[in-house]
């Protein structure tokens, strides 16, 4: 799994621009679900019927993961080539100084900021800028419009797996994965691996309207706080994926919560229940589609989300995998 997991990281794919990670996660799936169609917005919905009957009849059951990761789009290049830049997605300006971003065409830039060659003040975003080694503006190739994103390196060190965007390529691995293991379930699994989520869910908005599914499920990553220093560790590296109780957005619905612990419980899977105070996932949007929808979450733990560089633990991966299998291979009692 972790080639996937690599592939899917180097893959060039911020809010709106989508495609190229849409073509992987396609290719990766092709075989193993029933039908696959992308809707207006760009949403890559793969449907796997059910393939046995159960004690008690399956559900519509969506899985949600998001492709897109955040980044910068230009909004100006000086006359020496530099190029301003507006956020698209939950940027930090203070982790970004110095860290490398990439162009659709592979052209890659540094950040830097107007006024300081040290930086020692905290940064404004509407301060920093891109230099991609241009030495004017008609030297210049890239305009408005152009995106980058973060791109240090995918990094494999046993356990701990480090990349600029686990947020959420990772949740879409998990979600390949999943797809690949199901063997037998009596549940329609509908996954839908979806776009623009870091500006405001907007394709599980309309996604989660159309599929009309009984209960979602958003894979996605949880701001790990197992760090020095940090009084309040709401998850941690390796101690097992997440089980949202709630986040900014959502409550996570008490029915697929239990459903999801006992699963953990029944096959020794170890989890961690979290509550996110700041961020929410594709989950909420489907949650209030039409007359409403039960939802919940599973979320890996990450440190450093929306940072340049982020970590997280291949044994909570692997038991993400293991706790949507076992729980969506059998009926659903919520």
């Amino acid at each position: 799994m972790k080639e996937l997991i690599r592939k899917l990281c180097e893959v060039y794919g911020p809010v709106g621009r989508e495609g190229a990670v849409r073509e992987v996660i396609r290719q990766e799936i092709e075989g193993v679900v029933d039908e696959v169609r992308v809707d207006a917005m760009g949403n890559l919905i793969a449907t796997k019927r059910p393939t046995q009957d159960g004690a008690q009849p399956g559900k519509r059951i969506m899985l949600a993961a998001h492709m897109d990761e955040i980044g910068v789009m230009v909004s100006h290049v000086d006359e020496k080539g530099f190029l301003r830049v507006t956020p698209v997605g939950g940027v930090l300006a203070a982790a970004v100084l110095g860290t490398q971003a990439m162009f659709e065409d592979g052209t890659r830039g540094l950040f830097g900021i107007e006024g300081q060659i040290l930086v020692r003040d905290k940064p404004e975003l509407s301060k920093v800028f891109l230099d991609v080694g241009a030495t004017s503006k008609e030297d210049q190739s890239l305009g408005i419009g152009d995106q980058a994103v973060f791109r240090t390196a995918f990094v494999d060190q046993g356990k701990r797996l480090l990349a600029p965007n686990f947020d959420d390529r990772i949740g879409c691995a998990v979600l390949v994965q999943v797809l690949r293991e199901i063997k037998q379930t009596p549940n329609e699994i509908i996954a839908v691996f979806t776009v623009q989520e870091e500006v405001g869910v907007r394709g599980a908005k309309v996604s989660g309207f159309s599929v009309e599914p009984d209960l979602v499920i958003a894979l996605d990553v949880t701001a790990a706080g197992d760090i020095p220093e940090v009084k309040v560790s709401p998850s941690a590296l390796g101690a097992g994926p997440a089980i949202k109780v709630k986040d900014t957005f959502m409550l996570a619905d008490l029915g697929v919560r239990r459903w999801l612990v006992r699963t953990a419980e029944a096959f020794d899977i170890p989890y961690q229940l979290e509550i996110l105070e700041l961020g929410g996932t594709d989950a909420s949007a489907v949650q209030t589609s039409r007359a409403g929808v039960r939802a919940g979450a599973v979320s890996i733990p990450s440190r450093y989300v929306h940072q340049p560089s982020q970590m997280i633990d291949y044994d909570d991966v692997q038991n993400c995998v293991r706790l949507l299998v076992n729980a969506l291979s059998e009926a659903v009692a919520v």
